[in-house]
Order: structure tokens, then sequence, then C-alpha cells
């Protein structure tokens, strides 16, 4: 065990996405000072946002040298999160329109009694 030594990647590789990192920060930062608005705004914050996370993963915690079960059993659990998330953002949709077409536009106040 005292002659093994750990992989040993090149410190470039860290400083290059570094820099990577660093750029899509910029443009994020970008985004709200250009003043986008609406989906587009959000889609590409949220673009950025996976982006980063991704290379932080596969760079800074060492996924990308990794097995491929290992990456599959921490990467694995979020996909599936997200897939569901999205089934019950699809349902969710589907259940106000179908409110909407069969009771049609909610008009009615709340009366408070006194």
């Amino acid at each position: 065990m005292a002659g093994q030594e750990g992989q040993q990647h090149p410190l470039s590789i860290y400083f290059w996405v570094w820099g990577l990192l660093f750029v899509i920060s910029a443009l994020s930062y970008a985004v709200d000072y250009i003043g986008f608005e609406g989906y587009l705004r959000w889609t590409l914050i949220l673009i950025f946002m996976v982006l980063k996370a991704g290379l932080i993963i596969a760079i800074f915690m060492h996924m990308v040298w990794e097995r491929m079960a290992l990456s599959l059993a921490i990467l694995g659990p979020p996909i599936v999160l997200l897939v569901l998330i999205a089934l019950m953002a699809i349902e969710g949709d589907y259940t106000e329109i179908t409110r909407l077409i069969y009771f049609g536009e909610d008009t009615t106040e709340f009366i408070e009694h006194h």
C-alpha cells in the first residue's frame, strides 16, 4: 500500500476548467446585465448552471476518471428525481387545463363573513 500512488492529473486541466467556469459565470451575469426576460432568461441561467455543475462534478470531484458504476450510483438518483419532477409538472399542467375546460375561469371572489 505504501508504494502505490494515486492517479496524477496535470494541473493544466484544473486551470482550464477553472477558466471555463469563470467564463460561464460571466455569461450568467451577462444575462442579467443585458436584461433578458422571461423564459429566455431562465433557460440561459439554467443552462449555465447545469454546465458549471457538470464541470465541477466531472473534473473537481474526479467523476470523469471513476468507474461507470460509481458514476451511475452518484448521478442516477438526481436524474431520476429530475424526471419525476418533470412528470409532476406535466401532470399539474394537465390538471389545470382540465379544470379550466370543465369549470371555466374562476371568477368567484372570496367573501369574508364577520
